[in-house]
């Protein structure tokens, strides 16, 4: 049976027809950067959509790493996430308010590298939401536990000695400013630039600016081709620490690539290692 690349999306109509499904578990995963003075836990207690829940992914992360919100154990995220009421017969809506970009993509990726592929990004997120005057509430839900059981895909993350080591084309989803070393990032990088033979493919290009809806596939095939990522060969995805390169992958999967891997630690991780060069 082949595989519908669509389920990686639902809109906003779909969603509004499935609000009260006890199947349909909603997740707010807005996230800001520290210093943008912005707080996602505090936007979500602010207005967000009726039944959803914050998911942090500072917080469902591995603590352990100096690294930001790197990948937690299965086992650390099927508890978490089970304490969030999910359990693996749920279909999970992820949605922020950036079109995807401000980390709902990252957690329809950390799902689908736990195992779980009922899970789907609302397309154009809380923006388009609130601007067709959808619902929204501001009580805070309170979940019921609920038992979730994780089981972790390597082939869908990859790591800096596998991206050394070459084979497979590398994409960074940030912007041409922080690709190419110009514009200071809001982490505090070690050094400026990129991972020599990255393609550069600001994940923003693929989106509709005024909607914030994805691409229709053929405008996503197009755009890949234009940057020079041949959609036949192995793919990986990058960015400033791990975020909007899963919605390269969320685009790539709707392109029929459920293949392609992130590189979880993105340029966080390369710029600070000492054998690793850099291109600016």
């Amino acid at each position: 049976m082949s595989t519908d690349f669509s389920d990686a999306l639902v809109s906003s109509e779909w969603l509004a027809q499935h609000l009260t499904d006890p199947a349909t578990k909603i997740l707010d995963c807005t996230w800001h950067h520290p210093s943008t003075n912005l707080d996602g836990r505090t936007q979500y207690r602010g207005r967000h959509l009726p039944g959803s829940v914050h998911f942090d992914i500072d917080q469902v992360a591995d603590k352990s790493s100096p690294l930001p919100h790197m990948l937690p154990s299965a086992e650390d995220f099927a508890h978490k996430v089970g304490l969030l009421g999910i359990s693996n017969a749920d279909r999970v809506i992820v949605y922020d308010r950036h079109y995807g970009g401000s980390a709902a993509g990252r957690v329809w990726w950390m799902f689908r590298v736990f195992g779980h592929d009922n899970v789907a990004l609302l397309d154009g997120g809380f923006g388009k939401w609130t601007k067709e005057k959808r619902p929204a509430e501001m009580t805070p839900v309170r979940p019921v536990p609920a038992s979730f059981s994780a089981s972790f895909r390597p082939e869908l993350v990859t790591t800096s000695a596998a991206v050394q080591s070459g084979g497979a084309q590398l994409v960074d989803a940030r912007g041409p400013g922080k690709f190419d070393g110009t514009q200071a990032d809001v982490f505090t990088f070690k050094r400026q630039g990129h991972i020599p033979g990255a393609i550069n493919l600001p994940w923003a290009d693929l989106v509709d600016p005024d909607t914030g809806v994805l691409m229709a596939p053929d405008a996503l095939a197009a755009r890949f081709a234009s940057a020079g990522v041949d959609l036949e060969k192995p793919i990986v995805t990058t960015c400033a620490s791990g975020i909007t390169s899963c919605m390269l992958a969320l685009a790539l999967y709707r392109l029929g690539r459920p293949d392609v891997a992130v590189y979880d630690g993105s340029w966080a991780e390369w710029s600070q290692l000492d054998d690793t060069a850099v291109a600016a």
